[in-house]
């Protein structure tokens, strides 16, 4: 039953929901392929993993019930509250950005801790990659920001991460993810 929920937020067209930050909605534990997601207010969450992307679901209704636009700053996480803001950081480059989740997955791989849209790819530098070295915090971000995301444009532009902060990191992904 959960699962069929989750899947059928995730496909239909037409009536979707307003894009607003209220409510936000955690909802109940969910299997899919065999696995229990329990989603939850997770205001410490950091953890280094790989991002990949998708965008040729447009169209197609996202978790929370808004509308998936490939191009927004948009991404889908399997138990963060929908929505969320998270900075997502490239572990190749340093490039930060700060990203909606407004979407459930990604499932499979558990070394993948975030699908991010087209837009956000692109914006982070890893659209041609495919899948890439990510830190995923959770932040929040000024209104200004959020408000931005919420019309589907970046936020902010944020600085890279210092170059011994991004060693560390690098260092960390290498003695943990890396060796999965």
């Amino acid at each position: 039953m959960a699962l069929a929920s989750v899947l059928s937020a995730c496909g239909g067209s037409g009536g979707y929901r307003p894009v607003s930050d209220v409510p936000v909605r955690i909802g109940p534990p969910y299997k899919v392929r065999g696995t229990t997601y329990t989603p939850a207010a997770q205001p410490g969450y950091d953890v280094l993993g790989y991002a990949t992307w998708y965008g040729s679901e447009s169209g197609n209704r996202v978790a929370n019930g808004e509308r998936f636009r490939p191009n927004w700053i948009t991404g889908a996480h399997t138990t963060l509250p929908l929505p969320a803001y998270v900075e997502v950081t490239s572990l190749d480059t340093g490039r930060r950005i700060v990203v909606r989740i407004n979407d459930r997955g990604p499932f499979g791989e558990s070394a993948r801790i975030i699908d991010l849209s087209k837009g956000a790819a692109e914006l982070l530098g890893i659209r041609a990659k495919g899948k890439a070295a990510v830190r995923v915090r959770v932040v929040e971000p000024p209104e200004k920001d959020r408000a931005a995301l919420r019309k589907g444009k970046p936020a902010a532009t944020l600085p890279p991460i210092p170059a011994q902060t991004l060693a560390n990191l690098q260092g960390q992904f290498a003695r943990g993810v890396g060796t999965r």
